[in-house]
């Protein structure tokens, strides 16, 4: 109607702007909260018939940092700080971040891995294997796509669930998110299928060897215990999840435009309008490359079960990959493909995934300005962390078990990776739940529930800004689209906790 004014929506500022609040936020925190540490003991666990160690706090050794006057400290970031200085900086957290931790994990190690990922994968769409493939898919499956979501889910939730798939998820949503887009829904649908699926497998799993088996050794519980009441668990997650990812995919289907991702997703749905309308060629080449990704496909899922391949040989794995894909590019000219356009391609693809990369390290550099994750170390999350395990004592067990849940929540926040929580807090939270009379097989179920699913919506975690970064959506869209999921899966994870008390899981 002529003269309208157009309805005003909440805009949400750009992922950088978010992230840079939280700094700030977080700086401000430094002004205020005393320093705290721990000392730290090795603790030693059985695995299966292996005997495994780790280096955890003692929960009993907190002492807040004193002056010579013993007065409590507080260590304020400064705006910027130099190496001289001994301090990072506010400003500092961009290239402090970007250049933290190490090539097995933190930010440099998921910063490579995916450039790497981007850089292969782009030699692989430059080809148009995988474009062609998911068009002549399309066409076979025709009326029937909306099937092929609770499959994949159910997939990507096992994987979480047996090998604590997270990272992985990552090269399989850059296939993945064109597809569903091609298929009438859009990249929120990618996301809940690779990457959120994972993050479901992984609160519920019973066996996953980078968290679960941690958080019990460490607590004193049997490694691997308590499978039954898990595996129920980890059905009635995945049963919810991929339900809910079909109703949402449905009504994506019916009005594309209700999608908080209607206008990044123009750039997939352009292309492949263009191609469903010529002539697809889908020959022995193609067919090759599509054949060279399920081989890699299993090659990664080999490694990381029965090698323990990590960020590192998976990242190689795909370069691999995508070297090989360049090579049947070239020898069967498919999309008149030259040796040149074999590094173009890769260059492409990488500088793609730039924005994602950046993300992780600014990410990281909260951790860094609020002093970082060493127990040892006077920080402003040892103090945090003290005071919320003397929070919980003096409260009715069901109460308890769902503050366990909502701190290890909260917490992930901060610390994302699932075996540095675990070795942070189930020291702190298994004597905790002797006290209250909760179950130290409960406080570990806390700790995965709260850890992963806060996974799906925080803006620290790497993984997840990754995956984002994959499908061309924004920290605070994808946000606005999973805050419901968010909600459910709290609500029934507080229910869980509420049965795991009553039923006294052990």
């Amino acid at each position: 109607m002529a003269g309208t004014k157009p309805k005003k929506g909440i805009r949400v500022p750009h992922t950088y702007v978010i992230i840079f609040c939280v700094v700030v936020f977080c700086t401000l925190l430094t002004y205020f909260v005393p320093l705290g540490k721990y000392e730290t003991r090795d603790v030693t666990y059985m695995q299966g018939t292996s005997e495994k160690t780790r280096t955890v706090i003692d929960p009993d050794s907190f002492s807040y940092v004193l002056d010579e006057n013993g007065n409590k400290v507080t260590a304020a970031t400064p705006l910027f700080g130099t190496e001289d200085f001994g301090k990072q900086g506010m400003l500092n957290y961009m290239f402090e971040g970007l250049t933290s931790g190490s090539k097995s994990g933190s930010a440099v190690g998921i910063v490579a891995f995916i450039l790497v990922i981007g850089g292969a994968f782009g030699i692989v769409l430059r080809t148009g294997a995988v474009d062609n493939g998911i068009l002549v898919m399309i066409r076979k499956t025709k009326g029937s796509e909306i099937f092929l979501i609770p499959v994949l889910f159910t997939l990507f939730s096992l994987g979480g669930a047996v090998f604590g798939m997270g990272e992985e998820a990552i090269p399989f949503a850059m296939i993945l998110v064109p597809m569903l887009i091609a298929m009438g829904y859009d990249a929120v649908v990618g996301v809940l299928v690779t990457y959120c699926a994972t993050q479901i497998g992984f609160g519920a799993s019973w066996m996953n060897p980078f968290s679960l088996a941690i958080a019990q050794g460490v607590s004193g519980v049997p490694v691997l215990s308590g499978a039954p009441f898990r595996i129920v668990l980890w059905i009635m997650f995945t049963a919810v999840g991929a339900g809910y990812t079909m109703i949402y995919a449905k009504n994506i289907k019916k009005n594309p435009k209700l999608s908080v991702a209607y206008e990044s997703d123009t750039f997939y749905r352009e292309e492949f309008k263009a191609k469903d309308e010529e002539k697809i060629e889908f020959n022995l080449g193609h067919k090759l490359i599509l054949l060279i990704i399920a081989a890699t496909i299993v090659w990664t899922i080999w490694g990381v079960i029965s090698k323990g391949y990590y960020i590192p040989e998976i990242a190689s794995q795909f370069f691999i990959m995508g070297l090989a894909a360049g090579v049947v590019g070239v020898i069967f000219k498919l999309n008149n493909m030259t040796v040149s356009d074999i590094a173009k391609s890769f260059q492409q693809g990488a500088a793609d995934l730039v924005g994602a990369a950046l993300v992780v390290g600014m990410a990281q550099g909260i951790i860094i300005v609020l002093g970082g994750t060493s127990a040892t170390d006077g920080t402003v999350l040892n103090t945090i962390l003290h005071a919320m395990g003397n929070a919980l004592q003096g409260l009715p067990e069901a109460v308890c078990a769902w503050l366990m849940y909502v701190f290890q929540t909260v917490f992930n926040f901060f610390v994302v990776s699932g075996s540095g929580q675990a070795a942070l807090t189930m020291p702190i939270m298994a004597p905790l739940s002797d006290l209250v009379g909760v179950t130290r097989q409960t406080a570990v179920l806390a700790f995965q529930l709260g850890d992963a699913f806060s996974n799906l919506i925080v803006p620290t975690s790497g993984c997840l800004l990754g995956t984002l970064g994959v499908a061309r959506l924004e920290w605070g869209k994808w946000a606005k689209a999973q805050i419901k999921m968010q909600g459910l899966l709290f609500v029934l994870a507080s229910i869980v906790m509420i049965v795991a008390v009553v039923i006294g899981f052990n």
